[in-house]
Formats: C-alpha cells, structure tokens, sequence
C-alpha cells in the first residue's frame, strides 16, 4: 500500500487538518480549515446562494447547514432569505468574519510557506499535476457512470 496514492493522499489531509486547526488555534484564531475555505469563498463572492456555496465547497447540503449554523453563531456569517424567492438564502460575510479572515491571512502565509519548505517550485508543480490526473480520472468515471444509468 506505500504505492498506492489515495492512503498517502488521505493521511496527508488529515495531518494537515489538524496542523493548520492547530496553528490557528495557536495564533487565537478559532476558525477549522473548513470555515476558513467558506470565508475566502465568500470574500470573493459575498452574497451567495446557499446552494451555490455546497458546490464551491465540495460540500452536501447537509453538511453546509450544519457548518453555516457553527458559522452564524460565531457570528461569521449571515444567512439573509432572497426578496425574490423566500426558499433561498444568500450568505454574507459579517463584520466580525472579515476581521477573523484578516487576522488569519498572515498565520496562513505562514502555514503555507512551513508546508512547502524544502520541496522545489518543480516538485510542486508536478504534485499539481498528479492532483489534477487524479481529478479528470475520477470527473471521467463519474460522467460514464451517469450515463450508463
């Protein structure tokens, strides 16, 4: 199994989850590695669908209302209901989320300078590239699984 990509790609994620939760946990920044994604996200799109953010977020539904709800509480977020159709709700960047996304920034930069340390623009570059075979083989698979059904 030490050949095979997905175990390595698995332990890596996690580790790295729980580094970066710690880092910023480290700097009083009480944000997961989720939340962060979903605060950039909306620091370039504020005001965006619920239903859109699942997608940006590679994320369920489901999962997304339970993360948006941690997120409202901390006060990160807004969930404001759309004039046109009340079934949908817009999300919004609150004050506070912006500060936290700010006071993040540089510990982040930080995180990500530790992670690459020692590994060469090139050796990046092509992990990159791996990453993206690995994604249209598995986009592929799906597309022929949905239409033999």
């Amino acid at each position: 199994m030490d050949n095979v990509l997905i175990p390595w790609m698995g332990r890596t994620m996690k580790v790295l989850d729980y580094f970066i939760s710690d880092k910023l946990c480290e700097n009083g920044i009480e944000l997961t590695r989720v939340q962060l994604i979903l605060l950039y996200k909306l620091k370039e799109a504020d005001g965006q669908p619920q239903h859109n953010l699942a997608y940006l977020t590679n994320r369920d539904k489901a999962s997304l209302a339970r993360l948006l709800n941690t997120m409202e509480k901390k006060n990160l977020v807004a969930r404001i209901p759309s004039k046109s159709d009340n079934r949908i709700n817009h999300i919004f960047l609150t004050k506070h989320g912006d500060e936290m996304l700010k006071n993040a920034a540089p510990v982040m930069t930080d995180i990500l300078s530790q992670i690459q340390e020692g590994i060469s623009e090139s050796e990046i570059d092509n992990v990159i590239k791996v990453l993206k075979k690995i994604n249209k083989n598995i986009k592929s698979e799906e597309l022929v699984a949905m239409q033999t059904k």
